[in-house]
C-alpha cells in the first residue's frame, strides 16, 4: 500500500494535500479527506517502525503526527468559516433553499438552540456525521448567528475530528501493520463513528415549551 503513495507522504506536500482536501470537502462532501488524513498517519506509523528497525537511521523523512492534526484542524475551521460567510451573505435565495430543505431546516432550528444555550456540543458531533459539517456551518451562516457562537465549537469540533482520524490511522498502522487491512479497519471506525453522529445529528429537536391548553 505505502508502495503506491509513499511519494507524497514522504514529503511536505502530503501537508498541502491534506490541507486542501479539508478544507474543500464542506462544499464537496465527497472528498475522502478521511481516507486521505488516516492513510498519511498510517504512513507515519510504517515510518516510525522503519526508523526504529534501524537504529536510528532514517531511511526517509517521518510524517509527523502532530503536523498532520494542525494541518487537518487548521483547514476545517477555515473551511468552516468560509461557508458560514458566504451563507450569511448568501441572501433571500440561500433562504429559501434552506426553507425548501426539511434537513437544513431541522439543523438550523437545532443549531440555533443549542448555541444560545452554550450547547454547541452539536457542531462538534456534527462534524463526523456525513456532510453534518456543510449543514452546520451553511446553517450557522444563513441564520447569522454570532461567529462568537460559533467558531470556538467549530475549532474543537476541527481538533477533535483529525486528532480522532490520525489517531486511528496511526495505531491501526501500528496495530494492524501498514497495509490495506489496516486502512480499511481505521476508514471503517471512522465511518461507524459517522453513521453514530448522523443518528444524532438527526434526532428531532425537543419543543422548546409546551403549548398552554386553550391556546
Amino acid at each position: 500500500m505505502l508502495e503506491s503513495v509513499g511519494a507524497l507522504t514522504g514529503s511536505p506536500w502530503i501537508y498541502a494535500v491534506v490541507g486542501l482536501s479539508v478544507l474543500l470537502d464542506v462544499f464537496l462532501p465527497v472528498l475522502p479527506s478521511g481516507v486521505l488524513v488516516i492513510t498519511a498517519a498510517t504512513a507515519a506509523a510504517a515510518s516510525t517502525t522503519t526508523v526504529t528497525a534501524a537504529a536510528g537511521e532514517a531511511t526517509r523523512q517521518v510524517p509527523s503526527l502532530l503536523a498532520l492534526i494542525l494541518c487537518a484542524a487548521t483547514a476545517s475551521v477555515l473551511g468552516d468559516l468560509v461557508a458560514y460567510r458566504l451563507a450569511w451573505r448568501g441572501g433571500d435565495r440561500l433562504d429559501r433553499a434552506i426553507a425548501r430543505s426539511r434537513r437544513l431546516t431541522s439543523a438550523q432550528e437545532r443549531l440555533g438552540t443549542a448555541l444560545s444555550r452554550g450547547g454547541g456540543a452539536l457542531v462538534v458531533i456534527a462534524r463526523f456525521a456525513p456532510a453534518g459539517r456543510s449543514v452546520v456551518s451553511l446553517g450557522a451562516g444563513a441564520a447569522h448567528r454570532k461567529v462568537k457562537e460559533f467558531l470556538p465549537w467549530s475549532a474543537v469540533a476541527g481538533v477533535a475530528w483529525a486528532a480522532y482520524s490520525v489517531g486511528l490511522g496511526y495505531f491501526g498502522g501500528q496495530w494492524l501493520g501498514a497495509s490495506w487491512l489496516g486502512t480499511a479497519v481505521s476508514v471503517l471506525a471512522l465511518f461507524l463513528a459517522g453513521a453514530l453522529a448522523a443518528l444524532v445529528v438527526r434526532r428531532p429537536p425537543r419543543a422548546a415549551h409546551a403549548v398552554p391548553a386553550g391556546h
